[in-house]
């Protein structure tokens, strides 16, 4: 593994956090500006002052626009197309606040601010970007993203709508169908994905294209509004297309390439969703708190209860460690974004690649963001007894609303192939020097072990961080060397390359809630004890998660001696000290209970 001081001079390449030591730099929520909280603060009032309406259907609209007076829908665009132009970490302490408001309205900024709105301010021509961005980054119009169909949902690139190019008008005639489409029966544009088709297209051209389609051209007609399990406050329709014809110069990007648009809007959409889970379990996390403390069983409240401080402390652990990856992978795209443009590269187009560096990141923080959420919103109904179960609570329509975030911009499923496949892809392209980092560990377990201890502050959990990664690198490179010998077909073995997502997924988590830990201390943090019982729980179940889950990936493969070794080696990097976690957890409830409210920084 790479550990020369350099490491913390550069920005990590995308996908890079496996093989480097954790001496890298990061940027924690405990440094957000006087400016930034002060922002943050603005948007919780809005928030807070939204009420009911932010979970029905007519008011979303309405509620766009007033975020949009704030300039909230337009803080992360150029100031020349009418938005605030704020660095990456003021946008995403702004989502997070923004998540707070649940999954409605959540759903409804999302879709506009990113899908709908990116892949023009990244792919239309300047006139376009003109045309429609000052309206979008003001609220005053709305955007949808129109790419699923009903025969092509994580297969994108088979989608059958058409494009026929009409070389005497200079324009394009779309016909098709498409589903699940959010903020359908409110918006004035849809970006729309098409198969370009015809004789005489531009340059000869074919296929899969992005095009920026008005709301209000003829041909365009919309379904009733669908009937969802959860999220029923915002608009989802079917939009049909029946011969409906837009100019040329509203194809997004190059003909055939839209698939570029695709994949790189939703990296971008993929961090956006993890990030505003965010600010959504923060606030689960005072409502389960503040429900705790005032109901009363046995005499006592629930709150005093050791099962019920497991579910709040586990509550707090999960939302502050995502809290630590999402600032981590902030700072990795705001560090990038401004190496672009000091290159000399658009602001856009800045944004567009950095978020692109690291896609395998951003479907870390989505996978892993959804999934914690959905952790906390079981044990909010559970904290809440039968009243969870009633829809006279907030529980009941939270639970239903956050099931969504697991399926939408790309599933979980899809996403954790996509970390795998991008980053063996990275590896086999010689971007990442995994195998060298891969065959390091190899040899390491030929050797005789070191029983020395590093006594120094943090020093057994820097270690940890560095045996987990080589526990991951066993499991990886292994399966890579089988895959190039021909002895497995790991596309083909969708288990195995979960396996591997998943320690991608508790590596980047465990090593994000350390960096943060690392740099808390140099700060003198007010509840740098408290957060670091965090950690030593974190990493105490992530070792035991990373364990297994090599495990099961190694004894499905791996043959003879080779095997034997490597899961010896598994054993032997394993050493983290158990961990009190009765005490700790219950440290970190009782902070919580004690303040009436999520109790780590809010």
């Amino acid at each position: 593994m790479d550990s020369t001081n350099a490491t913390a001079k550069r920005i990590p390449l995308g996908g890079e956090f496996l093989i480097l030591d954790n001496d890298q730099e990061t940027f924690v929520p405990e440094e957000l500006t006087e400016e930034q909280h002060m922002i943050r603060t603005s948007c919780r009032d809005f928030v807070e002052s939204l009420g009911e309406r932010i979970h029905e259907l007519d008011q979303q609209s309405k509620l766009m626009e007033e975020a949009g007076e704030l300039g909230l829908v337009g803080a992360h665009i150029p100031e020349k197309f009418g938005g605030m132009e704020m660095d990456k970490n003021t946008v995403t302490a702004i989502l997070e606040e923004l998540g707070r408001a649940g999954g409605s309205f959540d759903t409804t900024f999302a879709a506009h601010t990113g899908i709908g709105t990116l892949p023009i301010l990244y792919f239309a021509q300047e006139h376009i970007k003109m045309k429609y961005l000052p309206d979008l980054s003001s609220g005053a119009k709305k955007a949808a993203y129109c790419l699923t169909e009903p025969g092509s949902g994580s297969d994108a690139l088979g989608a059958k709508s058409t494009a026929d190019y009409i070389a005497a008008e200079d324009a394009y005639v779309i016909n098709g169908q498409k589903i699940w489409i959010s903020n359908a029966g409110f918006a004035d544009v849809f970006i729309v994905f098409a198969q370009v088709q015809g004789e005489d297209t531009p340059d000869g051209k074919l296929g899969f294209t992005g095009f920026v389609v008005d709301a209000d051209a003829a041909g365009i007609r919309l379904g009733e509004e669908e009937k969802k399990l959860g999220i029923k406050g915002s608009s989802t329709r079917q939009v049909f297309f029946e011969n409906v014809k837009i100019p040329a110069d509203q194809l997004l990007g190059e003909i055939g390439r839209g698939h570029i648009i695709a994949f790189n809007i939703l990296n971008i959409g993929r961090f956006k969703l993890g990030n505003m889970t965010l600010g959504g379990m923060k606030k689960i996390v005072t409502t389960c708190v503040q429900y705790a403390n005032d109901r009363h069983q046995f005499k006592q409240p629930i709150s005093s209860f050791g099962a019920i401080q497991y579910k709040i402390a586990q509550q707090q652990i999960l939302s502050f460690a995502l809290e630590s990856a999402v600032y981590r992978v902030s700072q990795l795209m705001k560090l990038k974004n401004q190496s672009f443009i000091d290159e000399g590269m658009s602001f856009e187009m800045a944004l567009l690649e950095s978020a692109e560096e690291y896609a395998i990141e951003c479907a870390i923080i989505k996978v892993f963001g959804s999934e914690a959420l959905d952790y906390t919103v079981d044990e909010f109904v559970q904290i809440y007894g039968g009243y969870g179960f009633s829809e006279e609570y907030p529980a009941a329509r939270t639970y239903r609303d956050s099931r969504i975030n697991r399926i939408y911009e790309g599933t979980n499923e899809i996403n954790r192939l996509l970390s795998v496949k991008m980053l063996l892809k990275r590896v086999m392209k010689g971007e990442l020097k995994m195998t060298d980092a891969a065959w390091a560990v190899q040899k390491e377990l030929t050797k005789l072990p070191s029983f020395d201890q590093d006594n120094s502050p943090l020093g057994a959990e820097k270690k940890c961080v560095n045996n987990l990664k080589k526990i991951g690198l066993l499991a990886a490179g292994a399966a890579a060397k089988y895959q190039m010998d021909g002895k497995l077909d790991l596309a083909n073995n969708q288990q195995i390359m979960m396996n591997l997502a998943d320690i991608l997924i508790q590596v980047f988590v465990a090593e994000s809630t350390l960096l943060r830990i690392i740099k808390l201390r140099e700060m003198n943090d007010a509840q740098y004890e408290l957060k670091e019982a965090v950690l030593k729980v974190l990493l105490h179940d992530a070792q035991d998660a990373i364990s297994k889950l090599s495990r099961d990936a190694l004894a499905s493969f791996a043959l003879g001696d080779e095997k034997r070794i490597m899961l010896m080696g598994i054993q032997r990097f394993a050493n983290y000290p158990p961990q009190n976690v009765v005490e700790l957890r219950t440290k970190i409830a009782q902070v919580a209970i004690d303040k009436n409210m999520y109790g780590l920084l809010d």
